[in-house]
C-alpha cells in the first residue's frame, strides 16, 4: 500500500541521501555491495535528483518524512511484505516481540488500504469491549482510517495509560459499523493464553503469536498437561500471525522425531539458503496431535503446519491458512530506523511455497485473489484442488496428495455456516455486547454464588429461559430480529424465523455462559467453555482416528481399523 505524498518526486529520490551520506548501504559499504557501473550510475542519478528537489523546490523539503517516504516507495514495488520501520517505531517493534507495550491490544495489519484486526489479545482493552477478529478499522478518533500505513494505525491508537481512543469498525457479513471507546492499558504479551485437559486424556494448547518466549512457555504448559494425563494433543494456531521463525522450528521439533525438514528457505544470497531439520529428544513424537488453523494462520503458522502435515504427522483441520511464506531481515539504517525487507521463501519439507503469488506492487489485486481463494477453498474445496495446476501437487512422506500455490490446505476443511442465527449473533458480538450491559445489574449475585467457584460454575451454571428472552430483546434493539412470519424472514435484513433461533440457542447459550466466566474467572480461566461454541474444534474432536493413523506412522498407537482409512470420516470420539 502507498501512502499518499506531498511531494511525489521525493518519494523516489530520497534512498540516495541516506546511502550517499551515511557511507552506508544496510550496514555495508557501497563499494562492496554495488555490483556493476549501471547501478552506480542510478544511484548518481538519485543523487543529482534529490539535490535538485531539495534546493529548487517550491517549498522546504523535511528531508527525514521524505526519507522515510522514499524508501517505502522502492518497498512497494518489491513485495506484500517488505516494510520501513520508522526510527521511533522499531523499539516498539521489538518490544511487540520481547516483554509488553501500551495501546489497545490487537494484532493487525494492513489489507488492502484498511487496518484489519488479527486478533484481540487476550484479556486486552480491546477485547473486553468486543473487537473481534476480521474487523476493519474505519476510523479512529473521528477521522478516517482508510489509506493509513501501519505506522499511521499504530501512532493514531497508541497513548498514554489511562487515555481513552475511539474506533470505528466494519464488520464481515453485518451492514452496521460498530463504535467502541477503549481505554488504552499495559498489554501483557503471552503467547500462549489457554492450556487445558479438555477430557481424561486430551490437551488443548492455543499459540495466538510466535515470541522469543512462546517456546519456554510451550514446555511449561507440555509438562502442565503431560502431568495431568495427556494422550494426544489439540495444537491451535487459528488467528496467529506468525512471528519468531526460530520458536515456531522449536514448537515443531518437540512433536517430530530426529532428522525431519522442518523448513527451508531460499533466498537471492546463499546465505539465505537454509535447512532446519528436527533434533533428538523431542516430547511429543508419537501421539496423536490435530492442529487447528484458519485464514489468519500465517508465516510461522504456517511453517509449523505445513511441516507436520508433510511429515503425515499430524491432522490439520480448519481452514486454508493465510499465504505469507517470505522470510524478512531486519536492516538497521544510521538513524536507528529499520528496514524490514524480505530476503528469501519458506518451503516446506516436501517443496511447497507458502506464500500466496503476487505481482509487484499491485497489492489490491494481491488481496482480492487471496481472499477470493479462502472462499473457494472453503465452500468448494474439491472444485478448488481440482482447479490447482499439477505442477502444485505435492505428495507427503507417506504419499498423501498435498498442495502449493500459497497457504496450507487442511486435511479435513470446516466451512462456516453463514446463513445461521448463530453466525449472525457471532458476528455481530451480541453476545459480549449484551454481557456488558446483563452483568453490571447481575454482578453482585453472580459474585456471591460462583466467587471462586470455577470448575462448580463450568459444569453447573445454565443460562436460563429468562436471559434468553432479555438476550434476545436486546438483539432486537441492536437491529436482529426474530419473527415467527416465513414471509417476513429475511437474513439479508437480519429478520429470522423464530424456530432456526431456536436450533442455535444451545450455541448462544454457550458463548453467553463464555463471556459471564471471562467476567467472573479472567479470559484464561474461561476459555474451555468458549471451545464447546466452536465448529472447528468440535469436528477435529470427531478426527482423532485419522490422527492416530498418522502418529501410527512414527511409533505412535495404531489407529482403529474399524473406523477406516485417513480418508474416512470416522466419529470415534465426541466432546464430552
Amino acid at each position: 500500500m502507498k501512502r499518499f505524498v506531498k511531494h511525489p518526486f521525493v518519494k523516489y529520490a530520497l534512498p540516495a541521501l541516506l546511502m550517499l551520506v551515511a557511507g552506508t548501504l544496510l550496514g555495508m559499504k557501497i563499494e562492496q555491495s554495488l555490483s556493476d557501473e549501471r547501478t552506480l550510475d542510478q544511484l548518481e542519478k538519485l543523487r543529482n535528483a534529490f539535490m535538485i528537489v531539495n534546493q529548487r523546490y517550491v517549498e522546504e523539503v523535511n528531508a527525514e518524512d521524505a526519507a522515510g517516504d522514499a524508501i517505502e516507495g522502492m518497498l512497494d514495488g518489491l513485495d506484500p511484505h517488505s516494510t520501513y520501520i520508522p526510527a521511533k517505531r522499531a523499539k516498539e517493534v521489538r518490544q511487540n516481540y520481547q516483554g509488553s507495550f501500551g495501546g489497545i491490544g490487537i494484532w493487525y495489519d494492513v489489507v488492502r488500504d484498511t487496518a484489519q484486526v488479527i486478533n484481540p489479545i487476550a484479556g486486552g482493552p480491546s477485547e473486553e469491549v468486543g473487537l473481534m477478529p476480521g474487523d476493519r478499522i474505519i476510523a479512529i478518533n473521528d477521522s478516517t482510517a482508510v489509506g493509513l500505513s501501519r505506522e499511521g494505525v499504530q501512532t493514531k491508537l497508541k497513548g498514554r495509560k489511562g487515555t481513552t481512543v475511539d474506533v470505528t469498525v466494519k464488520r464481515p457479513g453485518i451492514r452496521e459499523r460498530y463504535d467502541f471507546t477503549i481505554e488504552r492499558g499495559e498489554i501483557p504479551i503471552r503467547s500462549i493464553p489457554s492450556s487445558f485437559m479438555v477430557d481424561e486424556k486430551t490437551g488443548y494448547i492455543e499459540i495466538t503469536r510466535f515470541s522469543k518466549k512462546t517456546h519456554d512457555e510451550f514446555e511449561k504448559a507440555m509438562t502442565k498437561l503431560e502431568g495431568q494425563g495427556m494422550e494426544r494433543l489439540v495444537l491451535d494456531l487459528r488467528s496467529n500471525p506468525g512471528g519468531v521463525m526460530q520458536s515456531a522450528v522449536k514448537i515443531a521439533d518437540e512433536l517430530l522425531s530426529e532428522g525431519q525438514t522442518i523448513v527451508k528457505t531460499k533466498g537471492r544470497k546463499a546465505s539465505a539458503d537454509q535447512s532446519f531439520a528436527s533434533r533428538p529428544g523431542g516430547r511429543f513424537e508419537e501421539q496423536p496431535v490435530t492442529v487447528l488453523v484458519n485464514a489468519r494462520s500465517a508465516s510461522a503458522s504456517e511453517i509449523v503446519s505445513g511441516a507436520l502435515q508433510d511429515h503425515d504427522r499430524a491432522l490439520i483441520v480448519g481452514r486454508r491458512t493465510f499465504g505469507k511464506g517470505l522470510v524478512q531481515k531486519q536492516f538497521a539504517l544510521p538513524d536507528e530506523s529499520v528496514l524490514q525487507m524480505t530476503v528469501a521463501r519458506y518451503y516446506t519439507p516436501v517443496g511447497r511455497l507458502i506464500q500466496t503469488p503476487y505481482e509487484g506492487d499491485d497489492m489490491k489485486s494481491y488481496y482480492q485473489d487471496k481472499f477470493s481463494s479462502f472462499d473457494e477453498a472453503t465452500f468448494d474445496p474439491s472444485e478448488y484442488t481440482d482447479s490447482i495446476a499439477d505442477s502444485l501437487s505435492y505428495r507427503t512422506d507417506h504419499g498423501r496428495e498435498v498442495f502449493g500455490g500459497g497457504g496450507i490446505l487442511p486435511d479435513v476443511i470446516v466451512p462456516p455456516d453463514t446463513n445461521s442465527v448463530a453466525y449472525q449473533v457471532r458476528q455481530r458480538n451480541l453476545p459480549g455486547a449484551f454481557v456488558n450491559q446483563w452483568f453490571a445489574s447481575n454482578e453482585a449475585r453472580l459474585r456471591g454464588e460462583w466467587e471462586g467457584r470455577h470448575d462448580a460454575f463450568v459444569s453447573d451454571y445454565t443460562v436460563d429461559a429468562k436471559m434468553m428472552e432479555s438476550f434476545w430483546a436486546f438483539a432486537d434493539e441492536q437491529g436482529l430480529a426474530l419473527t415467527d412470519e416465513k414471509d417476513a424472514a429475511d437474513p439479508d435484513d437480519a429478520v429470522f424465523l423464530r424456530s432456526r433461533a431456536e436450533a442455535s440457542a444451545g450455541e448462544i447459550k454457550t458463548r453467553l455462559k463464555y463471556i459471564l466466566a471471562s467476567r467472573l474467572y479472567g479470559t484464561r480461566e474461561a476459555g474451555r467453555l468458549q471451545l464447546r461454541a466452536d465448529e472447528t474444534f468440535e469436528t477435529a474432536l470427531t478426527k482423532w482416528d485419522r490422527a492416530r493413523e498418522l502418529a501410527a506412522y512414527h511409533g505412535g498407537p495404531a489407529a482403529s481399523t474399524a473406523r477406516g482409512s485417513l480418508d474416512g470420516d470416522g466419529n470415534d470420539d465426541q466432546q464430552p
